[in-house]
């Protein structure tokens, strides 16, 4: 399985850095995985930048599952199941203001990591970990348990 993360901005925390290097590692051996780091628009107004940096998300992929807080929750086995006879997934994780409506439109399903509202940073480390946990489901290990 191929997974492809689309993300703006570069991982700057030291925690989420970590993290992020953490489930790189154990996917590795499970699914190839691509992380593509859009740039950050770092100037105009908010919806400024949420446009730009949202332009920049579609043209990177036409078919994503974007990460955002009104999307539908999953559990762990019901995201494994998503991801399941898929030889590809593409996710998109927003930068700090969040993405466009083009970009939520354009979505073909959305996911809520929680309810809660999450730094774009830690909703990296958090479907990273997601992932690892789906594919040691989806191949019987015992890190879900």
């Amino acid at each position: 399985m191929k997974l492809r993360i689309i993300w703006t901005g570069k991982t700057k925390e030291r925690y989420a850095a970590e993290g992020v290097a953490k489930y790189l590692k154990l996917l590795g051996p499970m699914a190839q995985v691509e992380i593509v780091e859009l740039k950050e628009q770092k100037t105009g107004s908010m919806e400024e930048r949420v446009t730009k940096e949202s332009e920049r998300v579609l043209k990177q992929t036409s078919d994503f599952v974007l990460l955002d807080e009104r999307g539908r929750e999953l559990t762990s086995v019901e995201f494994a199941e998503t991801l399941r006879d898929r030889a590809q997934v593409d996710f998109v994780i927003g930068g700090p203001y969040g993405v466009s409506e083009d970009v939520r439109s354009a979505a073909s399903d959305t996911v809520s990591l929680s309810k809660m509202t999450l730094t774009h940073e830690m909703a990296r480390v958090l479907l990273l970990e997601q992932a690892y946990r789906a594919m040691t489901i989806m191949k019987g290990g015992s890190y879900h348990h």
